[in-house]
């Protein structure tokens, strides 16, 4: 397994249906539900832990986490309101050490349950049309709703792939 991709990279595919948003809409909304599984009883020894050398502690990737959906959210609501907005992207390697990141885990545990519960309302009533609406990200280029609806589903369960083997150590 490669532990920087424990659940391989990112795959959509070429033409995404209703159907697969669906799928990806299911994950998103069962998802903080397994995240507090996972995280709720840690003590700080076990926060503190890091899935490989170098890589974030259980701490900062949930705040990681949270703070990713919130950014990749507003992607997606600006590509279904604006005409093929242009959107920055955010220095995670940044975010991470920001003062918030030492909260108790629960205020993103908290955060992630609102726009989890916006993402798969929003993901739930899309059109075909809707799906190949988009946005330009300043360095990735254009990014339809269908795929970001993808990559929030699977950013989500990476990152607690990587939780859970930084608790297995």
């Amino acid at each position: 397994m490669d532990v920087k991709f424990p659940i391989g990279k990112l795959d959509v595919p070429e033409t995404p249906t209703l159907e697969n948003v669906q799928e990806w809409a299911d994950q998103i909304e069962s998802y903080t539900g397994r995240l507090r599984e996972t995280v709720d009883d840690l003590g700080e020894e076990d926060l503190s832990k890091t899935y490989r050398e170098g890589s974030w502690t259980v701490r900062q990737l949930v705040h990681h986490i949270a703070d990713s959906q919130l950014n990749m959210y507003q992607r997606l609501k600006l590509a279904l309101t604006d005409d093929a907005p242009t959107v920055p992207g955010f220095l995670q390697e940044e975010w991470a050490v920001q003062p918030d990141t030492e909260l108790p885990v629960e205020a993103s545990i908290r955060m992630l349950e609102g726009i989890n519960a916006r993402i798969t309302e929003v993901a739930r009533n899309l059109t075909e049309a809707q799906l190949d609406r988009y946005f330009i990200h300043e360095t990735n280029g254009k990014i339809t709703v269908a795929t970001k609806v993808a990559k929030l589903a699977w950013h989500e369960e990476h990152h607690l792939e990587h939780i859970k083997i930084a608790l297995s150590k």
